[in-house]
């Protein structure tokens, strides 16, 4: 199978995580599902030993004199999301209604259906070519798809169900479809990945901290230990 259609069947991968994950009893109930935890673990696994490293290498390949600027984007990654969380969390506090107003309830499924659009993109066109290298990136996404998915259809109940799964469902189709029709110069593509890393290690962690989901801490060591020892063997 050639590269673009294997990057076409694992977005449509991962679209189905944001249509299913509803559909996956198992991972409902407190304390926080082991499935979820050992995702949260072994996405991040994925950003600390692959991503990031090849982030601080990425300065020499694109010609730039420092590599900081990449981790400055992913600090701004991790800040944008950051500042969405926040508004969600304040929104929910703020009102007695079960539902969030309109406004808020698009900022978060708009912000993750650009994250979803870029994770997309980035199957066509990643920090490293290859068949091993898309299978290892879209197997992390789709792990931290079933986290964060998760957490927003506790966030927002009937509305994902409704809409917000398709519109996240779309962003990742679309972001593929981008991805095949227009290739951005590398250095743009470097900086979409650090923005990744940043939106995913703040992601993966609002989602097992909270108190009250009771994290599987174990399976979150798990997780980390297994996808990180799987990426180790393979470099």
């Amino acid at each position: 199978m050639s590269l673009p259609l294997l990057a076409f069947a694992i977005a449509c991968g991962l679209a189905a995580v944001h249509l299913f994950v509803g559909a996956m009893r198992f991972l409902d109930g407190v304390p926080r599902s082991r499935w979820l935890s050992a995702a949260g673990g072994a996405s991040t696994a994925y950003i600390f030993l692959h991503l990031l490293p090849d982030l601080a290498a990425a300065h020499h390949r694109d010609g730039a004199e420092s590599e900081v600027r990449y981790f400055l984007i992913a600090l701004a990654g991790l800040v944008a999301f950051y500042g969405v969380e926040r508004r969600v969390r304040l929104s929910r506090k703020e009102t007695e209604e079960e539902e969030h107003g309109p406004g808020v309830f698009w900022l978060h499924v708009g912000s993750f259906a650009t994250y979803s659009l870029i994770i997309g993109y980035l199957l066509l066109h990643r920090e490293e070519s290859g068949t091993l290298s898309l299978l290892l990136y879209g197997g992390a996404m789709a792990l931290h798809f079933l986290s964060s998915d998760y957490g927003m259809r506790l966030e927002h109940r009937d509305r994902y169900d409704r809409t917000a799964r398709w519109v996240l469902a779309a962003g990742v189709m679309l972001g593929w479809l981008i991805g095949w029709l227009v290739e951005i110069p590398r250095p743009m593509v470097d900086a979409l990945f650090a923005f990744l890393a940043g939106g995913v290690v703040l992601n993966v962690m609002k989602e097992e901290l909270p108190e009250e989901r009771k994290s599987r801490f174990g399976a979150f060591v798990f997780g980390a230990t297994i996808y990180g020892a799987l990426l180790v063997a393979v470099q």
